[in-house]
């Protein structure tokens, strides 16, 4: 069995909630897999079915003076609280054996297990859920079923300010006293090393041989960055259609946030000249290294999954291949005069890079006319030697200064996070209107592993609405800003006969 898991960061309880009942849904239709859910919520009091408000030693109002939210809830049990640094692990899967008792024993085993694995001594009570270390208690479940489909789950002090539990009588017993891992040790825990070992042990216990989609967080995203899993069905296809093309696509290899969607829709941005890039950006989830010639059939390949795929707005790019003498402009126009032959009614975009400034490489990218042709200057020009060495701002407009004079519809994006200022991001989208470009694309930057540039900061919804606004002021004639918004997503809607 696979299970698919997802690390929602720090999430508002109400809106956990809601995602949960959508997937119980999902996975009753058997439209999506068994899941587990890895979450923390701000400061929040529950109370479960046979839970009352007598179950609060303090009102309501006193609950809000001090910052926590109070939910009445459909799982059994009564009183309890969570708060960031403890971990709530909500899994969403089918009991095929209808046996709420047993699933109920396994996934207390499962918390067990993890307080074990710190050599401390789990003890589970008869007619109690929850998991005890010598007098405290540790850990608190309140489940939930629907059609036979689990939700709600488990909570495990690991690191969290136990302050808020003297609001509540904990699971019905005004006696109760509240442990955590960290308290009890004597020393700080990392949360996500705790999640690893509740991931490793809820496989053993529930007999998955696989884990699908394990991606975690390391960091506290905002809930806006995070998004429901996506079907498996449409990534597998997609995957064993470019596997069998021996082609590969920008979306895996710089761990888009958008795959799931995009290749669900049947949608993919096609990366040439392989996946090996000659120049090692700080932003960028890319391989670097040294990269395999260039392969004359590529450009065939590509027109045949573009057709399979009936896909009407084509994206193509290309890692940055500094070993080539044309930069690989050659391949981008032998591609786009295969898609121009393969797909007449299909528009065709293309994402380049630099080609070390050369002047002749880029006419003839130009020459071979795509419908849209997109170069990114990523970030603002003071951060180019950190983020983007090898680059240079300044060449970046001249590339696409050049390709406007073309006339040659012209695209730009940067990433916001990385360290800039207000004021240099209104100037680089001053820059970039005086070059021409008339398509713009703002999204969040990611850094893809801790040995990569460090996200300064998570900027808004509210703020790319207003870089959005900003950018149809300044008069370019059409914008797409969003947190997950990246080059190539939604391409298509940028393209339509008055554009291009």
């Amino acid at each position: 069995m696979d299970l698919e898991i997802q690390d929602w960061g720090c999430l508002d309880y109400n809106e956990a909630l809601q995602r949960q009942l959508a997937w119980v849904q999902d996975r009753i239709n058997d439209s999506a897999p068994d899941r587990l859910i890895l979450v923390e919520h701000p400061p929040v009091v529950t109370l479960g079915r046979s839970g009352s408000r007598k179950d609060l030693c303090v009102s309501k109002s006193v609950l809000q003076d001090k910052g926590i939210d109070l939910h009445l809830v459909d799982r059994g049990g009564q009183a309890t609280f969570h708060t960031p640094g403890q971990l709530v692990a909500y899994p969403i899967i089918k009991l095929l054996e209808k046996d709420l008792h047993a699933y109920l024993g396994r996934l207390l085993e499962v918390g067990a297990a993890v307080v074990r694995s710190y050599s401390l001594e789990p003890v589970l009570k008869k007619n109690r859920p929850g998991i005890w270390i010598e007098s405290g208690k540790i850990a608190s479940v309140g489940i939930a079923v629907k059609k036979w489909v689990t939700y709600h789950g488990l909570a495990l002090n690991v690191s969290n300010d136990l302050e808020g539990f003297k609001s509540i009588v904990p699971c019905g017993h005004p006696e109760e006293e509240i442990a955590s891992l960290q308290g009890r040790l004597g020393h700080p825990v990392d949360l996500q090393e705790v999640k690893d070992r509740f991931l490793e042990a809820f496989q053993t216990h529930f007999g998955y041989r696989t884990i699908a989609n394990r991606k975690l967080s390391s960091g506290k995203h905002p809930h806006w960055l995070v998004r429901p899993a996506p079907n498996l069905t449409g990534i597998d296809r997609m995957e064993a259609l470019l596997e069998n093309l021996h082609l590969a696509t920008v979306c895996q290899s710089a761990q888009c946030p958008n795959l799931g969607e995009c290749f669900n829709r049947g949608t993919a941005t096609f990366m040439i000249l392989g996946t090996q890039c000659t120049r090692a950006c700080r932003f960028c989830a890319v391989d670097s290294g040294k990269p395999q010639p260039v392969d004359p059939g590529e450009p065939e390949r590509v027109a045949r999954a573009a057709q399979l795929l009936d896909l009407k707005h084509l994206v193509v790019t290309s890692v940055t291949r500094d070993d080539l003498p044309d930069g690989g402009a050659g391949q981008f126009t032998r591609t786009i005069d295969r898609l121009r032959r393969s797909c007449r009614q299909a528009t065709v975009e293309v994402l380049i890079p630099d080609f070390k400034g050369s002047v002749d490489a880029l006419q003839n990218v130009c020459t071979a006319g795509p419908d849209i042709l997109n170069h990114n200057v990523e970030t603002v020009n003071r951060l180019y030697p950190e983020v983007r060495p090898g680059a240079s701002y300044r060449r970046s407009l001249g590339i696409l200064e050049y390709a406007a004079n073309q006339r040659v519809p012209v695209k730009s994006g940067l990433m916001l996070g990385l360290g800039e200022t207000e004021d240099e991001i209104e100037n680089t989208l001053r820059d970039l209107k005086r070059t021409g470009c008339r398509f713009l694309t703002l999204g969040q930057y990611l850094a893809p592993s801790e040995n990569h540039h460090p996200v300064d900061r998570f900027v808004t919804p509210g703020e790319f609405d207003k870089w959005a606004e900003r950018g149809h002021r300044l008069g370019f004639a059409s914008v797409t800003a969003g947190p997950l918004v990246r080059s190539s997503y939604r391409a298509e809607e940028m393209v339509t006969p008055t554009t291009c």
